[in-house]
């Protein structure tokens, strides 16, 4: 599997599998079943993951899964499992979170993930009108020089937040953000800040919460999907991008390049993102290993110019998403901003 540095002595697969969709919030899941399942794509290469606090139950199940790795094949393969975590203080505590509240946060983390050390924290913070995120992202930088934590790093913050906080002394080393062929927010000025102090994207949503697939080539168009919260945040998006009919022209491109090359919609949708300037990896959410073996074809997967310019022409005819990365989930009072939940790590801590 194609790997990328994210520091000096810091690498990791260029796919990383996203656990959200373990949540105990979000579904039910079988904690041996999961274990065995992570196993199972760890010995296939797929040896990064990414939680958050926030994460009912997460942190917790791969902290399992480590401890149960570390028995089956040893210490020098456990060293090679990366996981990498979130910091989001709730939006109601912005005002008065402390340093000792975020110290506490990543003790917690430390303990359910049985680490001495977190790989990576991803800050995140809900409301720039409290000015005290580059404050709050010096304390990771202190934690960093105690040990506690080997990379620092940012969830969904706009270019102006992360320059201020990387010229703040804050030693940002990557930056996750939401990129897909749908939405290519990243690539202009982020892409360009990235290159500029030498970090790197790690790429969620690029899949699109599974409608970059064949099962929805040539599908009427869905609807209502309230069902799913993933579903409504990337149908959303679909709407952003053009509509149903802009989306299905984008998916029959995909298509004729995925049977060009032998493969399907996911894998040429993620090596587009993954050929882009500043991308070091793709954050694929899957709630069982089986779901990652097209994924695995990405690795052998070179498009031509010709593909490009055919992903190109379709992009050229979009009516967005544009503007700033994670600026329209920003509005809470907006369609995007009305399906999230800010204050999830108070739930965590009555679990």
């Amino acid at each position: 599997m194609e790997r990328t540095t994210l520091r000096p002595g810091y690498d990791i697969p260029r796919v990383i599998r996203g656990a959200w969709q373990l949540s105990e919030g979000h579904s039910s899941v079988d904690k041996t079943t999961a274990i065995d399942d992570f196993i199972a794509a760890a010995d296939a290469g797929f040896v990064a993951l990414d939680c958050a606090d926030h994460y009912l139950g997460v942190e917790a199940l791969i902290g399992a899964f480590r401890e149960r790795y570390g028995a089956l094949r040893g210490a020098k393969a456990l060293a090679t499992v990366k996981v990498h975590t979130k910091y989001v203080p709730d939006l109601d505590s912005l005002n008065t979170v402390s340093k000792a509240d975020a110290r506490a946060i990543i003790t917690r983390s430390l303990q359910r993930l049985g680490q001495e050390r977190l790989d990576l924290v991803q800050f995140h913070w809900w409301d720039y009108s409290v000015p005290r995120f580059v404050e709050v992202a010096s304390w990771l930088g202190d934690f960093a020089r105690e040990g506690l934590i080997d990379l620092v790093g940012g969830t969904n913050f706009g270019v102006a937040q992360v320059r201020a906080m990387i010229d703040g002394g804050v030693p940002i080393r990557a930056m996750q953000v939401q990129y897909s062929v749908l939405d290519q927010r990243p690539a202009a000025e982020m892409a360009a800040l990235a290159l500029e102090k030498g970090f790197s994207f790690l790429c969620y949503g690029t899949l699109a919460g599974g409608f970059l697939s064949e099962r929805w080539l040539g599908a009427p168009d869905p609807g209502d999907v309230a069902e799913n919260r993933s579903l409504v945040k990337y149908r959303l998006i679909i709407e952003e991008f053009g509509g149903w009919g802009a989306f299905q022209a984008l998916l029959r491109v995909l298509s004729g390049i995925g049977q060009k090359h032998g493969t399907g919609i996911g894998a040429v949708a993620i090596r587009h993102v993954l050929d882009q300037p500043a991308v070091g990896a793709a954050i694929v959410g899957a709630r069982s290993s089986a779901h990652l073996v097209e994924t695995g074809k990405v690795s052998s997967l070179r498009l031509d110019a010709d593909d490009r310019a055919l992903i190109a022409g379709v992009l050229g005819a979009r009516k967005g998403p544009f503007g700033d990365v994670y600026a329209l989930e920003r509005d809470r009072t907006g369609r995007h901003g009305r399906i999230m939940r800010y204050n999830l790590n108070s739930v965590e801590k009555k679990a």
